[in-house]
Formats: structure tokens, C-alpha cells, sequence
């Protein structure tokens, strides 16, 4: 099966895809046309829609499935759909969603297992608790398997964040021998945990954009709320040194406060500390491994990630 990215300058498009931003615009002919970026599991793509009617117009939005029929282009050395037909997709039209969206290379299932087997590795009582409730709640499990770690920079796939976790747990676990000032309970349960306020943070995993308590509130805080509401829900006191540390390692996961990356408190423990690092590595080089395939014939691309373009030429 081909997907959008897979078509090349002058074939003919016929495909179900995701709107993910449209902008409207006048040509000199006075004529409406649109501004797409369409995308499915291959990437996004602009597209130009011209002549568009009133009607039209109203139906396509944001975030709604269409099936176009269009022409491959090229526009400032890139390629660009031209739409000579398009409509909304119907029920009957059965399009699985996972085939609209960039996914994991690695299973859910896969990943699934992983994490469960790394929940049942915890020796503390008070922390395999908090886990397992987190975990066991329906909407988050559900949210867990499908969303994307962020809405750009990395991990940014279905269950994308899923996939970052399991790494996590995977390079912990090959870390701690070397650093046994670490608590290997701690640091497991910050590796799933860290980021499950990005589970409320992000609007869906489909077309994700933040909502209004991720804008205000933020996913480092929005996880330690869903913490402390477990411990109550379980008489864990809230001064409990592991709660506290695990607290203390979400809450300070995104570096020392004067970096202003949006930690709530800088790093006070080796395993805060060392939880930091290891998030920094792991989303920095899925975002380098991004860059460098999308990259086609470039010897250099720019990666947000780093603020700088790098080389492909090794």
C-alpha cells in the first residue's frame, strides 16, 4: 500500500487523509482556494485546493478524514498535492485511523508487555500501588496505548509516548549497575510516570493540541496531581518518602529550573538527576533519528531539537 509521501512528481493521488491545518485564501482571480497539510502514517504533505466553494470550505476542517484525488507537484523544490476532487470520508468507507497518522514502529501490544512486566519488577509495596492504579484506570491505559509523546519535537506518533516509557525503562535498566546510588524503584516508577499528565495535557491522539489545563496547569504538575489523588485514594500519606521522591523526580524531570524548560524545581536527588538525563538522550535522539529520515537528498537538515542543522554525511 502506498501512502502520501510515497508518491513522487507527476503520479496520480487517489487517498484517504487526515486535514491536519487549513487557511484560506484569495487568488488574484478573486477566487477562494485552501492551504492544506495533509497527512496519514507517512508524513504530512501540503496541498492546495483551488476554486473551493462556500460549501466546501465549511465541510473541511481541522481533523476531519477526506479522500482526494489529486496531482503530484513540485513547488520550491518540494512536493505538493494539487486536489482536483475531494470529499469527506463516510463510515462505509471503513479507513482505520492507525493508517492517518505516523505510528511506533514497535507494536502496542509489544510495548504493552514490556511495561507491565517492568511494573511487576517494583519491590516497593507503596510505589507498585501507585503504578498499577495509574495504570489500571480504563481512559488512561486507553490514552497510554495511542497517544503521542508531544505534538512536535519527539515521540510525536501514535503511542509515541508508549514508546518513549518502554525506552526509558530499557536504558535504566542498563544504567543502574553503573550507578548504584540510584533507587531503582524510584527511577522505574518516574520512567512510567513521568509524563502521564501529557495524557490530559494533549487534546487526542490523532491531530493533538494542548488543552485549557495543559496550557495552564502543564503535565509535570497534572502528573503529580494524579499521583497524590492515587495515595489519597489509597491512605498513602503525601509525606511518604517515596511519594516524595517520585514527586520530586517528576516535577524536576526537565532539567535545573534556570534552564527555563519548565521544571517546577531543579534536581536534588541522583536519581532525579540521573531520570533527567536519560529523558534528555532518549527524546533528543528520536528526534535526531527523525530528522535524519526525513531527510531525502540533503547532506544537511535543520532539527529543531537542537537549534542547529546536522550532518547526514557519514
Amino acid at each position: 500500500m502506498k501512502y502520501l509521501l510515497d508518491y513522487q512528481e507527476g503520479e496520480r493521488v487517489v487517498a484517504f487523509c487526515l486535514v491536519k491545518s487549513k487557511e484560506a485564501g484569495v487568488a488574484s482571480n478573486q477566487s477562494e482556494y485552501l492551504n492544506l497539510e495533509l497527512g496519514d502514517r507517512s508524513g504530512t504533505i501540503s496541498a492546495k485546493l483551488w476554486d473551493v466553494t462556500p460549501e466546501l470550505k465549511e465541510e473541511i476542517q481541522v481533523k476531519s478524514v477526506i479522500k482526494i484525488d489529486a496531482a503530484v507537484q513540485s513547488y520550491r523544490g518540494k512536493k505538493q498535492l494539487v486536489i482536483q476532487r475531494v470529499r469527506l470520508a463516510t463510515a462505509s468507507d471503513e479507513v482505520q485511523m492507525e493508517s492517518l497518522v505516523p505510528v511506533s514502529p514497535f507494536p502496542a501490544d509489544e510495548l504493552w508487555d514490556k511495561l507491565m512486566k517492568a511494573v511487576d519488577s517494583l519491590k516497593s509495596d507503596t510505589l507498585k500501588t501507585i503504578v498499577t492504579e495509574a495504570l489500571s484506570d480504563p481512559e488512561t491505559a486507553e490514552r497510554l496505548r495511542a497517544f503521542p509523546a508531544g505534538v512536535r519535537m519527539h515521540h510525536q506518533y501514535y503511542h509515541g509516548l508508549l514508546e518513549h516509557i518502554v525506552s526509558l525503562l530499557s536504558a535504566a535498566e542498563r544504567l543502574l549497575p553503573l550507578y548504584p546510588q540510584a533507587d531503582r524503584d524510584v527511577l522505574v516508577a518516574t520512567c512510567i510516570l513521568h509524563d502521564i499528565g501529557k495524557l490530559y495535557e494533549m487534546s487526542d491522539p490523532i491531530a493533538p493540541e494542548y488543552t485549557t489545563p495543559g496550557q495552564l496547569i502543564g503535565h509535570l504538575v497534572m502528573g503529580v496531581e494524579i499521583v497524590s489523588g492515587i495515595c489519597r485514594k489509597h491512605d498513602i500519606p503525601l509525606g511518604n518518602a517515596e511519594v516524595l521522591h517520585l514527586k520530586h523526580c517528576i516535577l524536576s524531570h526537565h532539567g535545573d529550573v534556570e534552564n527555563g524548560w519548565g521544571s517546577a524545581v531543579s534536581g536534588k536527588t541522583p536519581t532525579a538527576i540521573l531520570f533527567h538525563h536519560l529523558d534528555m538522550i532518549d527524546s533528543k535522539m528520536n528526534a535526531l533519528g527523525q530528522t535524519l529520515s526525513d531527510m531525502e537528498d540533503e547532506e544537511w537538515a535543520y532539527s529543531a531539537v537542537v537549534k542547529r542543522k546536522i550532518w547526514r554525511g557519514y
